[in-house]
């Protein structure tokens, strides 16, 4: 199996000096202790917003600070090319940092931070699918008072290569579909998918795939007529086994606990979610690799809730790699990423302590965890749309074709949470 080429572009040990002012900010909050945050913006990707810690103006980076990451961006070959463009002038790209002093969010329609200064890291990403690039590590002024000393933010932004391999579902996982192998233009077989479930009496496994006219979006659950009800009040016993090309099998995801409505709701809950146990072949029989948690979040943010950890040793307790939730409208990403602060989640939104001139980012925070930088993502469409999961995952996690099979195990479990965590209205 080749790997496509991606690249990480990282922005990491964040930290804000501000110069002591004679008088109290407008806001009535003195700058040395007002919550400072910033907004971390590349051309053509989402805007990430992210708190800075506020450091002395007399800090010089105490030994022994911990590293952190506050945003990164993951490049395709196709993102790196529109990046580049294609015309003689057009200007490299820049990495672009708004930094704010005061709360996050917005009143009466108007941010509630105070914009305190921009600063602009110029990019050259060229060959940085194979190499690794450092483009500032420092302190860089950003903005000026009445006096004319400088606020200052540090900040580490380097890209380093990342290949990773690519994965497409042919059709809904439901669907007993077969995983093609992307690179480029070329699509090749490597996996084929087979859905089952138990029913009432747990008699015989029954794929989707044999059903006349497999279901084209989410609504799959009420494509069985007379099975409509018994369906959607059992959610249970669901299992999707991957296989290689030869027919063997290489892993499997299989719902361990049912996906059942709390007491009085009519809703998945948090307190008491559905599972699913990864599984991969080994010593003559199935053993367990990894254990997905997902449910309904209620409120505002209705979404498809999962927490993934793997299990080293069933008699041990779990490892959190990701926590997170996908909106059940329009979908999104399944992330495992452990550039983080070593907490085990995807997204690093807390400040930690004040940086070193290192450009590494918590990797030593995991010794006791194979897995370090990004591991994989996975596309989750929303309720009532056609899914079929696009995964990525890292080259570095992907030894055998065991390994890859697990992943894209993983993908169907996520993907199928988003039909079993729909409302039991």
């Amino acid at each position: 199996m080749d790997p496509c080429p991606f690249v990480r572009l990282l922005v990491g040990n964040l930290a804000l000096k501000i110069p002591v002012a004679s008088k109290p900010a407008r806001s009535g909050v003195h700058p040395s202790s007002s919550p400072c945050y910033c907004k971390i913006k590349l051309k053509n990707f989402p805007k990430q917003t992210v708190l800075v810690p506020l450091i002395p103006p007399e800090n010089q980076f105490p030994e022994g600070q911990c590293q952190t990451l506050a945003a990164s961006f993951h490049l395709s070959k196709a993102d790196l090319e529109k990046l580049a463009g294609k015309k003689i002038f057009v200007r490299k790209p820049c990495l672009k940092i708004a930094i704010y002093t005061g709360r996050r969010g917005t009143t009466c329609g108007v941010n509630s931070g105070r914009l305190l200064g921009r600063v602009s890291v110029p990019l050259d990403l060229a060959g940085t699918e194979s190499n690794a690039r450092v483009f500032h590590n420092g302190w860089i002024a950003v903005g000026k008072d009445a006096k004319g000393s400088s606020a200052q933010l540090h900040l580490n932004v380097r890209a380093e290569p990342d290949p990773r391999f690519v994965f497409q579902f042919d059709g809904e996982p439901e669907c007993s579909p077969q995983v093609f192998q992307i690179q480029g233009n070329i699509r090749q077989p490597v996996f084929t998918c087979k859905f089952s479930f138990r029913n009432s009496g747990d008699r015989n496994h029954i794929s989707r795939s044999s059903q006349p006219e497999p279901s084209s979006s989410r609504s799959w659950l009420s494509s069985f007529g007379s099975e409509r009800e018994r369906l959607g009040k059992e959610r249970k016993g669901w299992s999707i086994t991957v296989h290689d090309l030869s027919g063997s099998p290489v892993a499997v995801a299989s719902m361990v606990t049912p996906f059942v409505a709390s007491p009085g709701t009519e809703r998945v809950s948090r307190s008491n979610p559905g599972a699913w146990l990864i599984l991969r072949p080994g010593d003559g029989t199935w053993k367990p690799w990894g254990r997905l948690e997902a449910w309904r979040e209620r409120g505002s943010s209705d979404g498809l809730g999962y927490r993934f950890e793997l299990m080293p040793d069933m008699s041990a307790a779990g490892i959190v790699l990701a926590e997170s939730t996908v909106g059940t409208n329009k979908g999104g990403k399944f992330v495992i990423d452990m550039s983080s602060n070593g907490n085990g989640r995807s997204n690093s939104n807390t400040p930690a302590c004040s940086p070193r001139s290192s450009g590494d980012f918590g990797y030593a925070l995991w010794p006791h965890c194979m897995y370090r930088g990004f591991v994989m993502s996975s596309t989750v469409e929303g309720e009532g749309k056609c899914s079929k999961p696009a995964v990525e995952v890292s080259v570095q996690h992907v030894s055998c074709t065991e390994d890859a099979a697990a992943f894209v195990a993983l993908a169907a479990a996520i993907d199928l949470s988003m039909d079993a965590c729909r409302s039991y209205l």
